[in-house]
């Protein structure tokens, strides 16, 4: 996403924590605590990934996309798709985004990163040409029926 900014990534936590748990010092039942909800919106809402779960092993990690900004009102702390965190990112001046992965055989959880999305992100040259694709894009697609029939 072009518009990605302010990016916090938790690598070095997750790998400290990882070490922990080798080292003994942390249980899996501490690390492998995933709430019902978070699991759901991992298998609703999440994006598959072909990253092993570090504990279990046996699964595909899932990410799922948590969103919180004052424009968003009730929607704030719902999970979303990437596809739509990109739609919302033309449409919101700013919201944060916050990317948590999942084993859905385990439990596993860790927050991945977190960033903020939105229009202020954008130069006034890059907000103007999303707005005129966006409107060329939907113009487009509006008169590809009316190209096809006038063809015939």
């Amino acid at each position: 996403m072009r518009t990605q900014r302010q990016v916090v990534d938790y690598s070095l936590r997750r790998r400290a924590l990882l070490r922990e748990l080798v080292a003994g010092r942390v249980g899996t039942y501490d690390l492998c605590d995933a709430s019902p909800y978070l699991k759901n919106a991992a298998r609703f809402h999440g994006e598959p990934t072909d990253q092993r779960c570090p504990i279990c092993r046996s699964e595909n990690l899932t990410h799922v996309h948590y969103i919180y900004g004052d424009e968003l009102k009730q929607s704030a702390g719902q999970a979303r798709t990437v596809a739509e965190l990109s739609m919302l990112a033309m449409t919101l001046r700013e919201f944060q985004v916050f990317v948590v992965e999942v084993c859905l055989g385990c439990d596993w959880n860790h927050l991945v990163e977190q960033y903020l999305l939105g229009r202020d992100g954008l130069t006034d040259s890059e907000a103007e040409q999303e707005a005129a694709g966006g409107v060329a894009a939907a113009a487009a697609g509006a008169n590809a029926p009316r190209r096809r029939e006038a063809q015939r």
